[in-house]
């Protein structure tokens, strides 16, 4: 789950994103999770009731999110409700290092809840990300077999 401004990635600050495009990263994801035998739905929003919207609706067919809030990271507490109210584990991912960022991305709000947190890979971060949670869930138990 993609948040706010991850549709610009390929043309928003290179230097910071680089210049792998969202539609890169998600057949990325697409091809890594078939090769581990799992299912990849992807999604974008740029709006926090959107993703919410996303999460709610997708619950009863997935076992676990890979997410990249953007900037909610740092803002919102209704994304966070969301992912934990559905009880899917959730991996929090960015493609920059963001500790080594401005001071406000310094703090997240879905950290702490997260199964696990991976940042500063570029769109590794996602694949890295998926990894993790699909190990997770293989670990912990799975139901539906999506990620």
């Amino acid at each position: 789950m993609h948040g706010p401004n991850l549709n610009l990635l390929g043309r928003r600050e290179p230097d910071v994103y680089g210049s792998t495009t969202l539609e890169e990263i998600d057949a990325q994801l697409i091809a890594e999770g078939s090769a581990m035998d799992v299912e990849v739905e992807t999604f974008q929003g740029n709006l926090e009731g959107a993703l919410i919207d996303f999460i709610q609706a997708s619950a009863t067919r997935v076992d676990g999110y890979v997410v990249n809030a953007a900037g909610y990271t740092h803002t919102s507490v209704a994304l966070l409700d969301a992912l934990v109210g559905v009880g899917r584990p959730f991996v929090e991912v960015h493609i920059s290092n963001v500790a080594a960022r401005e001071n406000f991305r310094h703090s997240s709000l879905l950290s702490a809840r997260a199964a696990g947190v991976v940042t500063g890979f570029g769109p590794a971060s996602y694949s890295l990300g998926l990894r993790g949670l699909v190990e997770r869930l293989r670990t912990v138990g799975a139901g539906t077999g999506t990620a």
